[in-house]
């Protein structure tokens, strides 16, 4: 889909351009543009990409792949297209999910409302037409009602700077933004700078190709096996059969997903009955792992178990005891950072042509002509890999000029975002995020979250329509209460200890406020929900 859609202005509904404007053409953007056009509303969807896909279009660095289960990675909101679609693997890798956006975009539709290769730079309120104007990257201007932003969670790359970048005369990539075509590595001297995930996943997947790799780790990463397998034909039956009760039961939990039962508080059980629920949760595999034990993000003995575990497990991997002592973390809290789920990445340090440089006894100093100097000492490379991961949660939300005539949506999330519910931003009114900020979002199925979040938005705008009103927006208390509601709830647990992105610490000059609304999806969906029963509880509607 290398095409843009131009957009049809023939028919101004109440003096805009479209009744909503759609900022994203990822999972989020694709749904939300389905419901509206269900409830008969026009809308458009300006996408920076020159494809659906979101994530799963910009992140094809090697080894991408989801850390959810495929089959619960998907859409819920029509049975038949959960029937047809057939995953090939429990962990659906980025080629997989993006045929998957495709074959959505294509089967109902979608591109024909959509601008590719459009970046939305400005939003600007006018109160008294009650309207946005959308600057876009074409040098055109749309106005809309409404605007809805599906910009994901992660989809502002980290790109920091390194001293002496512009000498280096080898090739140099993001995972953020990797070739499309893919990068030859074969025989090459490659460094990989980041081991979060999306560092993990790279490393795993070239160290046998590449001839020498040399990972630049500042802080170890836990991780759990993924022990991915092909989806086989029974399997796929299996749940096919049982979708109903497979999602129902998903979105009854705090994360959105179906894992083993773990309703027991570690206080309650013997040291080895929890280390028997923890070899079978580890031979299981995924990001269940963490949550045998109710209290194990909220009691510092519970987690340290769990972290010890895991620990153990390291050691037993990597032969090097030194090696195995640098990949094993002891700097906070397991499960404070998004667990990581990996196919061999520990295994990988037992290869001839892999070293591990660990940049807290050795920092790095610069990039030089011909490698990168750490320490007292300079290795050579021929390409430099940079994993060094997103500016999480609100980054895409302040990469534009939002304003509403006094304020930029930037300058008051300047000491940390302000929503309520994560879904709007008092003195910002009909703008809606989906996921945003002081949401479940990125401790959660992201599918699950996103699903709940264009159904209640297109609920919200099928009740203003009904009333005849134009204008939503959060009241100024309501939003301050679950500012602290998030806040508070952050702090019951070990969360904040880490030096997260959910934190923002991993971008120079955010300030430090844990984003994400940990209580759970399960108890989240009851909280919009009431709100919406009660006529827009804490919601301005005129």
């Amino acid at each position: 889909m290398t095409t843009s859609a131009a957009p049809d202005r023939h028919n101004k509904p109440g003096g805009v351009d479209y009744d909503v404007v759609i900022i994203g053409a990822g999972f989020a953007g694709m749904y939300q543009l389905h419901k509206l056009r269900q409830m008969g509303m026009s809308a458009h969807i300006f996408e920076t990409g020159d494809d659906v896909g979101g994530t799963w279009y910009w992140n094809r660095y090697p080894g991408a792949r989801v850390d959810i289960e495929s089959m619960e990675y998907s859409y819920s909101f029509d049975d038949a297209l959960q029937q047809e679609w057939r995953w090939k693997e429990r962990y659906a890798p980025q080629p997989e999910l993006l045929e998957y956006a495709r074959h959505v975009c294509d089967r109902y539709d979608l591109a024909r409302d959509i601008s590719f290769s459009t970046r939305v730079n400005k939003l600007a309120w006018d109160d008294d037409a009650r309207s946005w104007t959308v600057s876009t990257s074409d040098g055109k201007s749309t106005t809309a009602r409404y605007v809805i932003a599906a910009t994901g969670c992660l989809s502002r790359p980290s790109e920091p700077t390194f001293e002496g970048m512009e000498d280096f005369r080898g090739e140099m990539y993001w995972t953020s933004r990797y070739p499309r075509e893919g990068v030859d590595l074969s025989g090459k001297r490659v460094a990989v700078i980041g081991t979060g995930s999306s560092g993990i996943q790279t490393i795993t997947t070239i160290a046998p190709e590449v001839g020498h790799l040399t990972v630049f780790q500042r802080t170890p990463t836990f991780a759990v096996p993924a022990h991915n397998t092909r989806i086989s034909d029974q399997r796929d039956a299996e749940i096919k059969a049982n979708y109903d009760e497979i999602r129902r039961l998903g979105r009854e939990t705090t994360v959105g997903f179906n894992q083993p039962p773990g309703n027991v508080m570690f206080a309650d059980v013997s040291p080895e009955q929890a280390r028997e629920d923890l070899d079978k949760r580890w031979a299981r595999g995924g990001l269940g792992f963490s949550f045998g034990f109710e209290d194990v993000l909220f009691e510092p003995v519970a987690n340290e178990f769990v972290a010890d575990y895991v620990r153990n497990r390291i050691r037993e991997k990597v032969k090097d005891p030194q090696t195995a002592e640098l990949l094993c973390p002891t700097s906070y809290p397991i499960a404070s950072k998004r667990m990581c789920v990996d196919t061999g990445y520990f295994e990988t340090y037992n290869r001839d042509n892999v070293d591990l440089v660990d940049l807290q006894t050795e920092p790095l100093k610069r990039i030089t002509e011909t490698g990168i100097r750490v320490g007292s000492r300079e290795i050579e490379f021929d390409v430099i890999i940079f994993a060094t991961g997103f500016d999480a949660m609100t980054g895409a939300l302040n990469s534009m000029d939002i304003r509403n005539g006094t304020q930029t949506l930037r300058e008051k999330w300047n000491h940390g975002p302000r929503t309520y519910l994560g879904l709007m931003s008092h003195g910002f009114p009909n703008l809606f995020m989906v996921t945003g900020p002081q949401s479940p979002s990125v401790l959660s199925n992201m599918m699950v979250s996103i699903e709940d979040h264009v159904d209640w938005i297109s609920q919200a705008l099928s009740d203003l329509n009904a009333s005849g009103q134009t204008r939503i927006e959060p009241a100024a208390d309501a939003e301050e209460n679950w500012v602290h509601t998030t806040n508070d709830l952050a702090n019951l647990t070990l969360m904040p200890q880490a030096n997260s992105w959910y934190m923002g610490a991993n971008i120079p000059g955010k300030e430090r406020v844990f984003m994400p609304f940990v209580g759970g999806v399960d108890t989240y969906a009851q909280i919009i929900t009431g709100v919406r029963v009660a006529n827009y509880h804490g919601f301005e509607l005129t």
